[in-house]
């Protein structure tokens, strides 16, 4: 770092990124970031969400969090999507890639990516 601007723009970019993790949307994107989680890529695929939903501008309506073990390590990394009024839908064996056609395809789109579920895996 060269200037307090620079350290500032740096701040205020990471700040975002905390606010979208911690916000209160109406569509709740949890991915499992326990050991097991981490082991199999987890991390890149909580990164390409928050990415993701923050340059598709839907922070307003999708908060993108983490949390420990969820109990189904054979399909890590893990992710659930929660919205009310429906039923959780639980994506497995999940990457980046897979991320982005998930928040294009059920986060902004409405339709969840049925093969990527954990009754098709």
């Amino acid at each position: 770092m060269k200037s307090l601007e620079e350290l500032a723009a740096i701040r205020n970019k990471m700040k975002n990124r905390v606010v979208l993790r911690e916000g209160s949307g109406e569509i709740r994107v949890v991915v499992g970031m326990a050991t097991c989680g981490i082991a199999a890529g987890a991390r890149p695929v909580l990164n390409a969400f928050v990415e993701q939903v923050a340059s598709e501008n839907l922070s307003d309506r999708v908060t993108v969090t983490q949390t420990g073990c969820i109990g189904i390590c054979q399909y890590e990394p893990v992710v659930e999507v929660f919205e009310a009024g429906k039923e959780k839908v639980t994506y497995v064996k999940m990457n980046a890639e897979k991320a982005k056609r998930v928040v294009e395809e059920h986060l902004k789109g409405g339709k969840p990516v049925a093969e990527y579920t954990i009754g098709n895996n």
